[in-house]
């Protein structure tokens, strides 16, 4: 039982009653119950104090109205609190505004605490999961309706504010030397197309011993083009470049024209997976030495080294390469070392590895290939799961905000500071 005993200024005192005779489970459970009772009370009356005593405002030039009070439900953390409040509207009629709901940050029908919880609960899980939990473990029976707006609402303000709003990196122990920035595709399941490409962007801080000290992610849904996605690197590259002016910047991918075009543009230098390249050594090896494993392991790990090691390995390997092809090899061989050679043609300005290692930049992507693990299939492509553009697009950018370390929190300070509007 719930008793509210007063309200005075800023405090309310309440009073509770638990019985607390049976096993401890039980006992907590009355505990928990009551605590959402007395949370009810409290959110009631908390919301009341930002409603206004229903004088007309004025914004801009306009001048609003009161309707009078019209009662809503509001979800908290607790349960559900029905109140009476002023809805407004211009003297020219049109859309309404409700100050409550502007200056105590409800998201649609949510107050904040309850909308961070919802919102970072189906970052990281799916609506189903959610919804039994918050009945599990928060006694909140909610549907999985509501969750999945809910979190559509919160991922919506992310995305209205990704241009405008802009985060501070978290205090680094040491400072930052260099900066790699690095994208990848990876594929999931779009209800309207079937299989399409989902984009993974890392910018990635280094110190000049090479120690990686920080990571922002960005995730772009399927798009018809790369637009969005790539604009919302630009808004991040632009912002850390203008934090650490002086740090080199190097673009790592895995050998996807679009993706150099963009890195080029954006970086001093780029550099291309070197396990991908090492890849491309091993089909050589297996080409040239198919029948002898011992030779065939030396002249990988000779010719791994050189990259590393030799500014000139790249032009050096095709060069013997195009040497070997031109002899003779069986046809199945000879396409295979055509294919290398190619690869290495194409790619040999992006594998100057022993000028990284020299300067301790980075020279594999694999920060990249992780966030399209750890952002785009560990979330999204779960068995049976399909997706339409617009959610996969609203789960990525919770998503990025949560794995980007103290950006989640940083976004609902500014959503407790400035609030929003989608009008």
């Amino acid at each position: 039982m719930i008793k509210l005993c007063s309200v005075e200024d800023d405090s309310a005192v309440i009073e509770l009653r638990v019985a607390l005779s049976g096993s401890m489970l039980e006992v907590e459970e009355r505990i928990q119950a009551v605590l959402n009772e007395a949370g009810v009370v409290l959110s009631h009356e908390t919301l009341k104090r930002f409603d206004t005593d229903g004088s007309p405002i004025r914004m801009g030039a306009i001048r609003w109205s009161t309707k009078g009070q019209v009662q809503k439900i509001y979800q908290t953390p607790y349960g559900e609190v029905r109140l009476d409040r002023h809805v407004y509207q211009a003297s020219g009629g049109g859309k309404t505004y409700c100050p409550l709901d502007m200056d105590a940050r409800i998201v649609a029908s949510t107050t904040p605490l309850f909308a961070k919880m919802i919102s970072h609960k189906v970052a990281n899980n799916a609506t189903t999961v959610v919804q039994e939990d918050l009945e599990q473990n928060h006694g909140r029976k909610v549907s999985r309706d509501y969750v999945h707006r809910t979190a559509e609402a919160v991922g919506a303000i992310a995305q209205l504010k990704e241009e405008s709003w802009t985060y501070e990196t978290p205090k680094l122990p040491r400072p930052v030397a260099s900066v790699a920035v690095g994208l990848d595709g990876t594929c999931m399941f779009i209800s309207e197309d079937g299989w399409r490409e989902a984009m993974s962007g890392t910018i990635s801080l280094y110190a000049d011993d090479g120690e990686r000290l920080h990571t922002i992610y960005i995730g772009g849904a399927p798009e018809h083009g790369k637009g969005a996605f790539l604009k919302r690197m630009e808004h991040e590259i632009a912002h850390v470049k203008a934090l650490y002016p002086t740090a080199n910047s190097v673009g790592l991918a895995d050998g996807a024209k679009c993706n150099w075009t963009f890195l080029a543009d954006h970086t001093s230098f780029q550099i291309i997976d070197f396990w991908h390249v090492a890849e491309y050594l091993d089909t050589a090896a297996k080409a040239l030495y198919p029948n002898d494993e011992k030779e065939r392991r030396q002249w990988l790990e000779k010719n791994r080294h050189r990259l590393k090691n030799d500014p000139d390995a790249a032009s050096d390997i095709i060069a013997q390469l195009k040497e070997t092809a031109a002899g003779t090899l069986p046809a199945a061989a000879k396409a295979e070392i055509d294919g290398v050679i190619t690869y290495f043609s194409n790619n040999w300005m992006r594998m100057n590895y022993h000028f990284c290692l020299c300067k301790n930049l980075p020279i594999g992507s694999g920060v990249t290939e992780a966030a399209c693990k750890t952002l785009v299939k560990h979330r999204l492509c779960a068995s049976g799961m399909r997706w339409k553009e617009h959610g996969a697009g609203i789960v990525l950018s919770l998503r990025a905000l949560v794995l980007t370390k103290d950006r989640w929190s940083q976004f609902w300070d500014k959503v407790n500071r400035f609030g929003f509007s989608f009008a």
